[in-house]
């Protein structure tokens, strides 16, 4: 028989009123239990008319001030994000039969932060980072090739490769958590923090 909170809810959810702390837990678990990438998340985006874009990135970094993926800022997603700064991210993890939606207010990292995590990559990703001119049409598959070597030739040197203008991460200031955990008949089970005078405040919701 599963352990519940002091809200119902199993005991997974904990006892918390800091959403950051269960999202942490929630990945923790994640991490032992999903064979691919754990931070993979879908990532809604919308532009200035409001047409929708889902697509799957992986989160890089997460705090209090929020979370933080990387990519082409001449990109789809990062188009949208220019003129419309407002997202959702949902992680799902099929294994624990958990998803967690997270929403909130995007913006750019620093220079210094995004440089940091650029150091951290391996050489053929940094690479490929001045090579691709994400979401524009290629003509064939030769042609990003081709450029791939060549910025091996302006590059050789595998520890000073510098990150390019257009390239950088964005963070996602949370305003909402939703946290939801399989039951069984779809009694799913739900539970929101909300993000009011700077304080979270959490709510159930009905599956």
């Amino acid at each position: 028989m599963n352990q519940k909170n002091s809200l119902g809810l199993n005991s997974c959810f904990l006892d918390t009123n800091d959403p950051i702390h269960l999202f942490k837990a929630w990945m923790e678990e994640a991490k032992k239990t999903e064979l691919n990438d754990p931070n993979a998340l879908s990532l809604a985006t919308a532009d200035k008319n409001g047409t929708p874009s889902v697509r799957i990135v992986l989160l890089k970094d997460f705090g209090e001030n929020g979370f933080t993926f990387y990519t082409n800022l001449e990109s789809h997603k990062s188009i949208d994000i220019e003129n419309n700064p407002k997202g959702e991210m949902c992680f799902h993890w099929k294994s624990l039969r958990r998803q967690i939606r997270v929403f909130g207010s995007i913006n750019r990292v620093s220079d210094q932060v995004a440089n940091k995590y650029f150091s951290t990559r391996d050489y053929n990703s940094k690479i490929g980072a001045w090579a691709s001119e994400q979401s524009k049409v290629l003509s064939s598959r030769k042609e990003l090739l081709e450029r791939i070597k060549g910025f091996k030739k302006v590059y050789p040197e595998k520890s000073e490769v510098p990150r390019p203008d257009n390239w950088s991460g964005w963070i996602l200031e949370p305003a909402m958590f939703e946290f939801w955990l399989e039951g069984p008949n779809r009694i799913h089970e739900r539970l929101k923090y909300f993000k009011e005078q700077k304080k979270w405040v959490k709510k159930l919701f009905n599956p």
